[in-house]
């Protein structure tokens, strides 16, 4: 189990490192600073995050972070009991950055935020798609099937 947890951790802060850091800069380029970008996931299960300054950015962090561990955590346990997971371990990435696109856009954030998700447009939907696959799942996927 403890390389399981080496494995967990380290897909976690690559797979979360990279998705941050294309979150700031999507959140650049549509004119947003990274520090109201972390603000507002805090902002999903802390509501008055939004106005925390530098502290409710930390907490951002903090809770992407934490949704990244539980994403990791499934899938290198996942893969650990079915051994095609590894094999086929880029397929199985591409698979599981969309099925944590899926979750993220079409449950997790239209409960939080009704009114504004699931929100649909080419290059938004585009820019998630990546990051989800490339950034997320491939990664996660790669380092569950080290040995």
């Amino acid at each position: 189990m403890a390389q399981a947890g080496r494995r967990i951790l380290t897909a976690t802060l690559v797979a979360g490192t990279l998705d941050i850091t294309a979150a700031s800069l999507l959140a650049l380029q549509a004119g947003r600073t990274p520090d109201k970008m972390l603000r507002a996931v805090a902002s999903g299960p802390f509501p008055d995050a939004t106005g925390w300054g530098t502290g409710g950015a930390a907490l951002g962090l903090a809770v992407h972070f934490a949704i990244m561990a539980v994403m990791a955590t499934v899938f290198v346990l996942a893969a650990d009991r079915l051994p095609v997971l590894k094999a086929r371990r880029i397929l199985a990435g591409i698979g599981y950055g969309l099925a944590t696109w899926a979750v993220m856009n079409l449950i997790v954030l239209p409960l939080r935020w009704p009114a504004a998700f699931p929100h649909f447009d080419l290059y938004g939907t585009g820019s998630q798609f990546f990051c989800h696959i490339v950034l997320v799942g491939i990664p996660i996927a790669l380092i569950a099937a080290r040995r």
